[in-house]
């Protein structure tokens, strides 16, 4: 269950990534609807954060698993 909610999770900072950096929804491309976003620079700056903590995650999603191999 852990694995499964950091991987939503990452899938769901990476796709702040792509509207903070780029204005661009992947989530709504894949499943239907508008895939532009209008947002603030504040906003985008935030979104981007988002993204690159969802990044950083990547790296605990596999670290997670090698201590358990232990």
């Amino acid at each position: 269950m852990t694995k499964t909610a950091l991987t939503l999770v990452i899938i769901g900072a990476l796709n702040w990534l792509l509207v903070g950096l780029f204005q661009w929804d992947l989530v709504t491309a894949l499943l239907g609807g508008d895939v532009h976003r209008a947002s603030s620079g504040l906003s985008r700056i935030v979104y981007t954060l988002v993204g690159l903590a969802g990044l950083y995650c990547i790296g605990l999603l596999f670290r997670d698993n090698a201590s358990r191999a232990r």
